[in-house]
């Protein structure tokens, strides 16, 4: 794979999102989801800058000039030296992943006919997509607000077309179109799906961080969502994380597809995941979907049934929730 090299000032005009030659804090928030998973604050980002004196006049804006002073290494050695809660988090929960394909038990193949019934997209790309993952939110679980997939540029490809298209390409992304998301029980207290930004009229990035207030922060800032989904036991959401290209298939990501998990603040929570699959590229997609028809051509006439290779391969994981 192609490495590519990114300067410091790419990488300045890169989190400069208003180009403006300074860094707002919520400006550096929006890239910072890091350090071994933690969520990062406001003040945990202030506190940052402090520790690796990359803020001199203390003013929490970096100048062009400030970043070019800072030595990446003393945030890796900083953010490496703290000691991470599972609260701190960008998700604290525990999942596995049930096996759909053929040969699975009774009650995971009606799950996966009845998403096809759902969203009626044909049985060959609900076939090929991945296995239902189950998860499990403990009081003080949580998950913040989210995309399930992410863009699809040129230099981008799709985890389950990747290997069949024989592209080298320098990101990868899941490209789930579609989610459906099936609440398993009642939930004592918390646990609500939020929307931040679902029916605005308009969407900006920085428009989600205000005076110190993120909207993504699914702890502190559930009750400021636009839409709060409450779990129910036997109901699900569904909804598209691409819009359409206006020519029948996938076009680009939906910014208000963002979603979260709410602080579970009593009880458990038990919620199943559906992701459907579908490359952006349709000739990519299309080639994906015949080579996996051959492979299973090629599996029945050697004697064994004829199975998604992907979900296949989640066939023997188990974890105990």
């Amino acid at each position: 794979m192609e490495m590519i090299e990114i300067s410091q000032m790419d990488i300045f005009n890169l989190l400069d999102h208003n180009q403006d030659g300074q860094l707002q804090l919520k400006e550096v928030l929006t890239h910072t989801r890091l350090g071994n998973g933690r969520w990062m604050t406001p003040e945990n980002i202030r506190e940052m800058y402090t520790a690796v004196k990359a803020d001199p006049d203390g003013n929490g804006v970096l100048s062009l000039e400030e970043f070019k002073q800072l030595n990446i290494r003393d945030f890796h050695k900083y953010m490496g030296n703290q000691k991470v809660k599972m609260s701190d988090l960008v998700r604290n929960s525990q999942h596995t992943w049930l096996y759909q394909g053929e040969g699975a038990h009774q009650v995971m193949r009606a799950i996966r006919q009845r998403v096809m019934r759902l969203t009626r997209l044909p049985p060959e790309i609900v076939e090929h997509s991945e296995p239902l993952q189950v998860v499990r939110y403990d009081q003080g679980g949580h998950y913040h607000a989210h995309m399930d997939s992410g863009p699809v540029f040129p230099e981008t490809a799709c985890s389950h077309t990747k290997l069949v298209a024989n592209e080298s390409a320098p990101f990868e992304t899941s490209c789930r179109y579609v989610t459906v998301l099936f609440y398993l029980n009642n939930v004592t207290g918390g646990g609500e799906t939020v929307f931040p930004i679902a029916d605005n009229r308009t969407y900006e990035e920085m428009s989600l961080i205000q005076n110190d207030i993120d909207l993504r922060d699914t702890r502190k800032n559930c009750d400021k969502g636009n839409l709060r989904v409450k779990p129910q036991q036997g109901t699900a959401v569904f909804w598209y994380n691409y819009l359409s290209d206006g020519e029948g298939w996938v076009g680009e990501l939906d910014d208000f597809a963002l979603h979260g998990g709410c602080l579970v603040t009593q009880g458990t929570k038990w919620i199943a995941n559906n992701w459907i699959n579908v490359d952006p590229n349709r000739r990519r997609q299309q080639q994906f979907q015949q080579e996996m028809e051959r492979l299973a051509g090629s599996e029945a006439g050697a004697g064994a049934p004829g199975e998604w290779t992907v979900d296949k391969a989640y066939s023997g994981v188990h974890l105990e929730l």
